[in-house]
This record gives C-alpha cells, structure tokens and sequence, in this order.
C-alpha cells in the first residue's frame, strides 16, 4: 500500500512561556526554537519513520525549502510538494511550563492548494492505496471524492476541528481520528459526557467508518460496526505534546499496512505517541520503527 498525505507544511515558531498570554498581557519568553511542522508534515514523517511507503502532496514557499529536505531525510517521497510565489505555513506556539501547547496558525501555501494540482498528483496512484488529510489545507471535500472515485481508502484526522468540516463528505471516509474535544463536537454532544457515550454517537452516525477516539491519559477508545476496543496510554514522563496525535495517527496507519491486528496496531500507536511526548519538537521527536516494533 502506498500512503499519499496531501497535507499541511508549516515552519514551527515555538516560544516557551510561564503560562498562556492572556488577552491584553505582554508576556516575556524564555526560550525560542524554529523547526520543521503542520499536521501533514508530522503525519508525514511518522509514517515513513514507521516504514511505511508515503508520499507527501502540498505547497510551500521558498521560505520552506528545507522543510522539504527534512521530509527526504525521513524517507518521505516529495514529489508532489509544489512551491509558489509566497509564503509557506506558520504556526505560532506557546509552551506553557506544564508542557501543554497553544497555537495560532497562519495557512500559507497550505491554502493555496489548486485542484488540477491534486489532479495531477492522483494519477500516481490507485485502488487499494490511501489518502491521509487533516482539517490545515483547502479543497477537502475535492480531495476525498476524488480520491474515493479511484478506489482509494481516506483517513482523515479531524484537528484542527471547525464548522468547515461538517461540509466534507465525511460518510465516504474510511477512517476518522479525532480527540475526545473534537469527537463531542462531532458527534453535537456535551463534552462532560463519557468517552464511550461520544464513541457510541459517532460510530451509529459514520457507520461505514472506523471511529479512532484519542482521549489523552486515558488512552485512546475505538469502534467499527460492533467492535469497540480500548488501550491505555504508554505511560512515559511528558516532555512536548507538540505531535503526539500526528505520531500516534502515522503509527497507527503504518501498523495496519504491516498487518497488525486493530488491537496490537492500537498499542503500537499508543506506545509511539508516549515515546514522542518524552522528548521535544514536533517532528525531531518522532521516534523510529526500531523504537516501537520491539
């Protein structure tokens, strides 16, 4: 199976703070680190760090040409990553000193994405191979049925979630990921309600998807026609979250092309993203195949 992730590739400006800033507060940073990210990107690099065959679809600006050269270092075939006459991706990231994470993101090439583009970039591939998306790049909805029209399966990571995503065609997605915050939003219930309550809602209203409902120190929840299955985290001391979900998604679409079954390719998933979080960076931290499949 061969992996395409048209996605979002972004240059990480990450600023470590006391605390988040608040509206109206100026606050001092103790450190400032650039680095190679996006959702795309990260996801990207997990899956060919775990061995998979992936290919990475998108945009940038001159400004990222070494983000580029990050990817190839990883393995990552970059054919399909087109550059313009502008600006790449930005996120702006605070580091709060309990190591938790706010961003703000700026779309560049990200949403400059054209659909004879991803015309061009889909006749490479074919029945039985994947798309990977997230919710950081344009022409979704395109994206998937196009994808779908070929025979291809779509995974789809729900973050960043906003009311954009409810016009995707999102019955005709094979696998969707999310976090408990987005899997309620979702699903148009409360988020005091119960994991399982949130999973049971999404899998009776995607009924042909698989339902992957990642849930922070309680593990991750997942649910498939009468399947429902749990695994606990990989308890590790936290360092940066930056791309735990990123790590544990590329991990966990690896896993599954390897033929692990759901449950070990949950655990390989959880260990994965555990083993990213002990360490700093988003991308730098993904750990390797060697790490995890022992």
């Amino acid at each position: 199976m061969k992996f395409l992730n048209y996605g979002s590739i972004n240059i990480d400006l990450v600023f470590s703070v006391d605390h988040m800033v608040k509206p109206g507060e100026t606050i001092s940073s103790t450190g400032l680190e650039k680095s190679a990210g996006g959702k795309g990107a990260n996801q990207s690099a997990a899956l060919a760090k775990a061995g998979a065959t992936v290919f990475h679809g998108g945009k940038i600006g001159s400004d990222g040409r070494f983000l580029v050269d990050l990817l190839k270092d990883y393995g990552v075939d970059t054919s399909f990553v087109r550059e313009y006459e502008g600006a790449t991706g930005q996120a702006l990231i605070q580091l709060d000193k309990n190591r938790q994470n706010a961003i703000v993101l700026f779309g560049g090439g990200n949403h400059q994405i054209m659909q004879s583009e991803i015309d061009e970039t889909l006749m490479h591939f074919e029945e039985g191979d994947m798309l990977v998306l997230q919710n950081e790049i344009v022409n979704g909805s395109y994206l998937i049925t196009q994808a779908k029209a070929k025979g291809m399966k779509v995974c789809l990571n729900t973050a960043p979630f906003d009311e954009n995503l409810r016009h995707l065609p999102l019955s005709k997605v094979d696998i969707l990921v999310m976090n408990e915050i987005e899997g309620a939003s979702l699903a148009g219930i409360e988020t005091e309600k119960s994991f399982k309550v949130i999973l049971e809602k999404l899998v009776e209203d995607y009924p042909d998807s698989e339902i992957v409902l990642t849930v922070g120190k309680a593990g991750v929840y997942y649910g498939y026609r009468e399947v429902r299955l749990h695994e606990p985290i990989y308890d590790i001391p936290v360092v940066d979250t930056t791309a735990a979900g990123d790590t544990f998604i590329g991990y966990f679409l690896a896993s599954r092309a390897k033929g692990y079954s759901t449950q070990e390719t949950l655990a390989y998933s959880c260990k994965a993203s555990g083993l990213a979080v002990s360490k700093n960076g988003a991308m730098a931290s993904i750990p390797f195949a060697s790490e995890v499949f022992c």
